[in-house]
């Protein structure tokens, strides 16, 4: 594809909508599971242990493989490890569907995280691989992003309707999207560029400690929800997650061929963008679980009418691939950013005015306010975690980007959890659970204010809202800075 054309043909346009249709297929199945969670502990007989453990079983498979992922399809090659964890997502997900027992769904969920830990950041380079950088890519990004939230926002719906006919098909409508995409994908992904596996051979020790670590942290994250204080078990866990990451660190610092460059760490822009995109993607998902708790346990909502509430909020599929793009092109990508990060701390603090009999016109505005905000922030944060990374690295950059939105959700569940019970108390009273949901709802308000600091001050560092030059190599790394760089 040549970085002369603007226009992109039929054929980038079928690479691009392969590629925004896994992520699509990844959001969306997250937010199916999330809607039918009440009908499967129903049908299964669940306990709220095991019914919290098949959302925390895809957290855990999701964050703790993620980097290992990244760095696995820059070695072995981003389309072969694209196709063959789909396959993998596919057969997960109908097994999933199968089950009979809990356990069944615990083990089909962890292996759907892993497989969504390896595909993911393989698709996001192989966007970045295949739109060269500048109109193209921003268009493509813009597209994949808006696709990427879109599904989340409208498996909401699609869940509430898949739930009422049989939660099975939540697990199964994914498999069938899954199957046309592979089919499509086969004929039409390629590799930008074969990478060459170093001669050293694959880094196995930053490979299981940094893996392990992931996983102690990523658990750690969901044992906060637990209020009670669960005794010395938490803090051990974080403990060992974090020794890990520091022997993760001494092998990448004496490793031939690093799993990691440590040198990408330096990176400003990318740095502000994935803390960036922690906290919005954090806000986001405590607000959307206090709102569901609003909705159907205070208010009496069904399921599908709270998905349908919450629909408007997926108008970032249309703006996102259509608006974003140009104003990113004409205004910078920060700016723009920055602007979809102040319109969700605004949502989120028009609804900390809520009542028990709050009318749908008064939720509206906080709706549109968060769509805009998807639009303006999500890919622009795609954009800002992957530009003037070298090609090389590129699977690497959309690994620390997904990992920290996986440990934004978390983060952000944990909070508002933990936060909302405590200003409960043995309170039952509707309007002591209003007021709980209330003080809980000043951690998204505050996640979305912080993350608009740190890219503000990225905007103050380069007023037009052009990323930072990339930093050398220090003492210690085996790359050269301008390794892949196109």
């Amino acid at each position: 594809m040549s970085a002369t054309h603007a226009r992109m043909d039929a054929r980038a346009w079928g690479v691009l909508l392969v590629l925004a249709g896994a992520i699509f297929l990844e959001g969306i199945d997250v937010a199916m599971l999330n809607v039918a969670l009440p009908a499967i502990r129903a049908d299964l007989g669940l306990s709220t242990t095991m019914l919290s453990g098949v959302v925390s079983a895809y957290v855990l498979g999701y964050a703790g493989f993620m980097l290992l992922g990244g760095r696995t399809a820059d070695l072995l090659g981003h389309r072969r490890m694209f196709l063959l964890w789909l396959g993998v997502f596919l057969v997960f997900s109908g097994l999933g569907g199968l089950a009979t027992e809990g356990w069944m769904l615990l083990v089909a969920r962890f292996v759907t995280g892993v497989s969504a830990a390896f595909m993911t950041p393989a698709g996001l380079a192989l966007v970045t691989g295949n739109f060269p950088e500048g109109p193209q890519r921003t268009k493509a990004l813009g597209v994949y992003a808006g696709t990427a939230a879109g599904g989340f926002s409208l498996g909401l719906v699609a869940g509430g309707l898949l739930a009422s006919i049989g939660w099975r098909w939540v697990f199964f409508a994914p498999v069938v999207l899954s199957a046309v995409i592979l089919g499509a994908a086969v004929l039409l992904l390629r590799d930008a560029d074969r990478p060459e596996r170093p001669a050293g051979g694959f880094d196995l020790a930053g490979a299981f400690s940094i893996t392990g670590a992931m996983l102690l942290l990523a658990y750690g994250v969901v044992r906060l929800e637990d209020t009670s204080g669960g005794g010395p078990v938490t803090p051990a866990v974080f403990a060992a997650g974090a020794a890990l990451l520091a022997v993760f660190v001494l092998v990448e610092r004496r490793s031939a061929n690093p799993l990691v460059r440590l040198g990408i760490l330096r990176s400003g822009p990318l740095v502000r963008a994935d803390l960036g995109a922690l906290l919005f993607l954090g806000s986001f998902a405590g607000f959307q679980f206090l709102a569901t708790l609003y909705l159907q346990e205070l208010r009496g909502w069904s399921a599908l009418q709270t998905g349908v509430a919450m629909l408007v909020i997926g108008v970032d599929t249309v703006l996102a691939p259509t608006l974003t793009p140009r104003l990113v092109n004409r205004f910078g990508n920060v700016p723009v950013l920055l602007g979809g990060l102040v319109a969700a701390a605004a949502g989120y603090a028009l609804f900390l005015r809520f009542e028990l009999d709050w009318t749908y016109a008064a939720m509206l505005p906080t709706m549109v306010l968060l769509g805009l905000a998807f639009s303006l922030a999500y890919g622009p944060l795609t954009m800002a975690a992957t530009e003037g990374v070298a090609e090389s690295e590129q699977g690497l950059a959309g690994a620390l980007l997904y990992t920290s939105i996986q440990f934004g959700t978390a983060l952000g569940l944990s909070a508002v959890t933990a936060v909302s019970v405590a200003a409960l108390g043995d309170a039952t009273a509707p309007e002591a659970r209003l007021e709980a949901l209330r003080t809980a709802l000043a951690v998204p308000v505050a996640a979305a204010v912080a993350a608009a600091l740190i890219i503000a001050f990225g905007l103050r560092r380069h007023p037009r809202g052009r990323p930072a030059p990339e930093p050398g190599p220090a003492a210690g790394d085996v790359r050269p800075a301008a390794e892949g760089v196109r």
